[in-house]
């Protein structure tokens, strides 16, 4: 049987050289986390491992300490500075090459999760979020489990033994929200030109934030559509409720809604919690390229910061800072590509900084990366319009996204694609 400690007895088991895992997501262990924080040289020699979810996870762990580290996969604002520093060390994978990556190491010292209470048969439910939780438990050295009577155990979400846990603290707190909030017009209209590319019967993949939220809300007078992906939100349930979205015609996991993690509000948290149709798993299901593969008119849904004429795609930096990383995106588009009347969709507001910038650029600058390939891009979309690129010359890639830009930018674009194009041919 596991021992029960006080959040604050943390800290004893942490060692200079450790190695310790902490779940993302709505399963960060907030009440380890806060202790670890409180306790600061307790983290001295001490290297984190977390999959950080921008805008639900504000840790940085290696703040705790000067001489802590910490391994992310995302540079959100809250790590900046520590990344600045050299002490967060960034891997640029896709959630996929996450997998794989976390597979490779040796066995954690510590894996730091949340579960919910167990149940008659001495089992926890992973709860709304699943993570990379199953690909780490069985190898950690020593488990330590925030048991959170506030997590709901969804019939669909996998259950480690109670026994397995070598330390739990017990807390009941809600879940961390994430509001969509009010949706600007040109995302609102963004949201009107990708739904008309999802018709009956699709099985879509689709983000957190306000592009997938007004997508999604322009989905209510579909029928049958299904969902694999890494979340479900609160639109997705609204889309459930009304009739839209219910997998009927998956060609895999027929009837169930695959994801990772439920992230919103209260509203989602409670909806998936007794739903024997929505099925947790982890990012190595999720977000398996293979699999993806096997679903028939699958589409995936994805933002960008910018894309240039040859249909490359930068999701992460602002000029040259780090802001964001890969995460699923390619793993998606990829998956997409290679299933049976597949699509995948890049959506972006066709401006930023209130309309005096593009964000149809001539080329991607130096100091930017390529987030997702040109060779991997189907469609883009702006509140202008969408531009399918899969199987398009450069020349004809050039044009469909020029005529999706802002129109106060479109002659500035055709000079630049131009010129682009007289080097391009020697």
């Amino acid at each position: 049987m596991p021992k029960i400690i006080a959040a604050a007895d943390l800290s004893a088991l942490l060692r200079p050289g450790h190695s310790v895992f902490v779940q993302g997501a709505v399963g960060e262990p907030l009440a380890l986390v806060q202790a670890l924080a409180a306790e600061g040289e307790a983290s001295q020699g001490v290297h984190y491992i977390s999959c950080l979810v921008p805008g639900i996870n504000r840790t940085d762990f290696s703040a705790f300490h000067p001489d802590a580290r910490l391994t992310a996969f995302f540079v959100q604002a809250e790590l900046r500075d520590s990344f600045a520093a050299g002490r967060v060390r960034f891997l640029p994978l896709h959630y996929s090459g996450v997998c794989s990556y976390i597979r490779s190491l040796p066995p954690m010292d510590l894996a730091l999760i949340q579960v919910a209470p167990p149940d008659e048969q001495g089992m926890c439910s992973l709860g709304l979020s699943v993570d990379f939780v199953p690909l780490i438990i069985d190898a950690a050295r020593v488990v330590v489990a925030e048991v959170n009577a506030a997590m709901p155990t969804p019939p669909g979400s996998p259950k480690i033994p109670y026994d397995r846990l070598d330390y739990v603290v017990p807390t009941e707190r809600p879940l961390p929200e994430l509001p969509t909030g009010i949706l600007p017009a040109a995302i609102e209209t963004i949201g009107q030109k990708v739904a008309e590319l999802i018709a009956d019967g699709d099985c879509i993949q689709i983000g957190i934030g306000k592009v997938p939220a007004a997508i999604l809300s322009c989905l209510s007078d579909r029928r049958d559509l299904g969902l694999h992906g890494g979340m479900v939100t609160d639109e997705v349930a609204d889309l459930v409720d009304a009739g839209a979205l219910d997998c009927s015609r998956k060609s895999i996991d027929t009837d169930y809604l695959v994801c990772g993690a439920a992230m919103g509000t209260q509203r989602v948290f409670d909806w998936a919690a007794n739903r024997d149709d929505v099925q947790f798993r982890g990012a190595d299901y999720t977000h398996n390229v293979p699999i993806i593969a096997q679903i028939d008119n699958f589409v995936s849904i994805n933002s960008s910061l910018e894309v240039d004429l040859t249909g490359q795609a930068n999701a992460e930096t602002v000029n040259g800072r780090q802001i964001s990383g890969t995460g699923g995106l390619v793993d998606f588009v990829r998956g997409a590509r290679m299933a049976k009347n597949g699509r995948s969709v890049i959506a972006l507001s066709a401006t930023a900084a209130r309309g005096s910038i593009s964000r149809i650029v001539p080329t991607l600058a130096a100091d930017a990366v390529v987030s997702c390939p040109r060779a991997d891009i189907d469609y883009v979309v702006t509140e202008f319009g969408a531009a399918r690129l899969k199987d398009k010359s450069v020349d004809e890639r050039a044009d469909a996204l020029i005529a999706i830009a802002a129109p106060e930018f479109q002659a500035e674009l055709t000079q630049a694609w131009r010129e682009q194009r007289r080097r391009m041919g020697g």
